[in-house]
Order: C-alpha cells, then sequence, then structure tokens
C-alpha cells in the first residue's frame, strides 16, 4: 500500500463511522491539553525507542503537531498539563510486570537517578523534548506526578485537573496504543470528554500489525471527538 493510500486510512473521516456523533464542542473555559510523555526517550532519534516508534513518529509529524497544539493551547489560554514518565532506581525492585513494563526497565527508558534530584536528567532520555521546554517550564504547565505503568491512575494528573475546573481534554503525545489510550480510557470513566488529536500521537509495530491504528479503532468507540491537529487548532483558535 502506498503512502498516500495509508496516510488516507490513518485521516480520513470514514463514510459510514461506526457510532453516531457525541455532538462534542469545544469549551475553552473548561478545556485543557494533555500531552502524554513528551520525553526524547520517545520523541528524539536518540532516544531507546527510536526503533520501536520511529517511523510512526515520522509518518504523522507527531512532533511538528505537537509544537502547534502547544502553540494554539497557550495562545488560547487554557490549561496545559503534562503527563510524565519516570522510574527511579527503586522502581527496578519491582518483583513482577508486563512486557512492556519488562523491556522500558532493560533498556533504560525514563530513567531518572533518584525522585528527589535532577541530576543527569538534563538531556536524557527521560527529559522532555527540547523544543517543547519553552512550553513545558513557562511557570504555568502543569507537571503532574508521574504515572508509572500506563494510566493515570497512579499520578496526581486528574486531581490537578479537576482543581482548575476542567472537564475537557484535548490528549495527544505517546504512545497511542499504550499511554494514550489507557489515559482516554480513564479520562472517560471519571467524567471527563476527551477529545483525541490522531495526528499528534504514534505507536509502536509489532508482528501482530501497527499499534497506531490498532488504536484509532479503539479511539472510534471511546473518545468523544477524533481530530486532526489542523482541526484542534481551528478549534482553539475559534
Amino acid at each position: 500500500m502506498s503512502e498516500q493510500n495509508t496516510s488516507a486510512i490513518r485521516y480520513a473521516e470514514p463514510a459510514n463511522p461506526a457510532c453516531p456523533p457525541t455532538g462534542f464542542k469545544l469549551d475553552k473555559s473548561k478545556a485543557a491539553l494533555v500531552v502524554v510523555d513528551p520525553q526524547n526517550d520517545f520523541l528524539s532519534p536518540d532516544g531507546v525507542t527510536w526503533p520501536f516508534v520511529g517511523i510512526s513518529i515520522t509518518e504523522n509529524k507527531t512532533v511538528p503537531h505537537l509544537h502547534e497544539l502547544f502553540t494554539a493551547a497557550k495562545a488560547a489560554g487554557i490549561t496545559v498539563a503534562i503527563s510524565p514518565h519516570y522510574y527511579y532506581p527503586t522502581d527496578h525492585a519491582w518483583e513482577f510486570g508486563g512486557p512492556l513494563e519488562k523491556l522500558m526497565h532493560q533498556i533504560g527508558m525514563f530513567g531518572r537517578t533518584g525522585s528527589l534530584t535532577l541530576e543527569g536528567f538534563e538531556g536524557s532520555g527521560a527529559d522532555f523534548y527540547a523544543d517543547f521546554k519553552p512550553f513545558i517550564q513557562d511557570g504555568k504547565t502543569i507537571i503532574a506526578s508521574p504515572h508509572k505503568v500506563f494510566g493515570p491512575e497512579t499520578s496526581d494528573l486528574i486531581l490537578q485537573l479537576r482543581k482548575r475546573g476542567v472537564s475537557q481534554i484535548i490528549l495527544a503525545g505517546m504512545a497511542a496504543n499504550l499511554c494514550i489510550e489507557s489515559h482516554l480510557r480513564e479520562f472517560v470513566e471519571q467524567g471527563f470528554e476527551v477529545a483525541v488529536v490522531k495526528d499528534a500521537t504514534a505507536a509502536p509495530r509489532a508482528p501482530e500489525g501497527d499499534g497506531y491504528l490498532a488504536a484509532l479503532i479503539n479511539f472510534r468507540f471511546i473518545a468523544h471527538a477524533l481530530w486532526t491537529t489542523e482541526k484542534s487548532v481551528a478549534e482553539l483558535g475559534n
């Protein structure tokens, strides 16, 4: 299948969607942009996961699309929150874990030297992608406590959003079939409305298939809206 045809499948709105429209309408007074894992280990060619996700990130233009979302969200004045993933040395004493947890520990993904120190953090795989730091480190963006597996259940992200009166979320970041889908499911269970930005994420490919396309199918059934970056920026600019 050609790249053009693959892109058409990836981004086109289906002529006969499986489910009816939800009627979701963005209300910027109660909306937030939530970006999951905008970190070097995912987004940098030097990151430890690039061999798994690099093709998808490149095809989707994930990095420039995230930059567009950050820019538009800051211009719109809405809440922006980061849901990072960190592993500290004590986390390597876990006695069991799923296959991806095992892999992340083996390759040192999101590794930090300690929970109370930034020693070795700057420029590491756990650090934020450099182009995004002006948005993330502006003193206004929420940097939630880290999630430890895939979803936000182990972090303070939902508390931080609730305390700011947020009930709608524009969701983007990494990885589509893992942390993005897990965040989406928990947000919906917690009563948030969620619009997933489908070209501001990406996913690994495995022998069983493309994790990104698998995630898109589930997004269709779960998310209140499934937008492109272009659509999201337009909504934020209205």
